[in-house]
């Protein structure tokens, strides 16, 4: 009994399982999670930006289509996604059956499948480091074009 509980134990690493799975699997999912969260990561930025700038048009109207620049950045991060995507889905090549678990295939794999999650989440770290660029740049236009509304005699030139 317990020489089978050894071998199944053995047989159920962790290890064995990632080398099972096909490199296509692997580089599917990297593509995958390449464009999905990164667009999250847009997504998220958009959210923060774009509420601030609703809150801001509310008080300073006439500077709404200056802020605009913050959603455009968030959303160069999703096409950013999208266009790595492309290209880690150029980069897959059809393999013979008999040389789809060789180390090179299983490398190529892991390398698509590695450069998907390191951009993905790169964009999502974007999406949520917008808030305080944000913020910071925001805020000083913002109190700029509060104080121009406020004292129009003195900047008008």
């Amino acid at each position: 009994m317990s020489e089978t509980a050894i071998l199944v134990g053995a047989s159920s690493s962790w290890a064995r399982a990632l080398v099972k799975i096909s490199p296509y699997t692997f580089s599917a999912i990297g593509i995958a999670i390449s464009i999905g969260v990164s667009v999250l990561g847009a997504a998220w930025g958009i959210y923060i930006t774009g509420s601030s700038l609703i809150g801001a048009a509310i008080k300073a109207p006439r500077i709404t289509s200056k802020n605009l620049i913050s959603v455009i950045f968030c959303e160069a991060v999703a096409i950013y996604g999208v266009i790595v995507a492309i290209i880690l889905q150029t980069k897959l090549e059809s393999v013979p059956s008999s040389q789809t678990y060789a180390p090179e295939s299983l490398r190529a794999g892991y390398a698509i499948f590695a450069s998907g999650i390191i951009v993905g989440f790169a964009n999502l770290v974007c999406g949520y480091v917008i808030l305080p660029i944000y913020l910071y740049i925001g805020t000083k236009k913002a109190m700029s074009a509060l104080t121009r509304q406020l004292l129009p005699q003195r900047w008008q030139s």
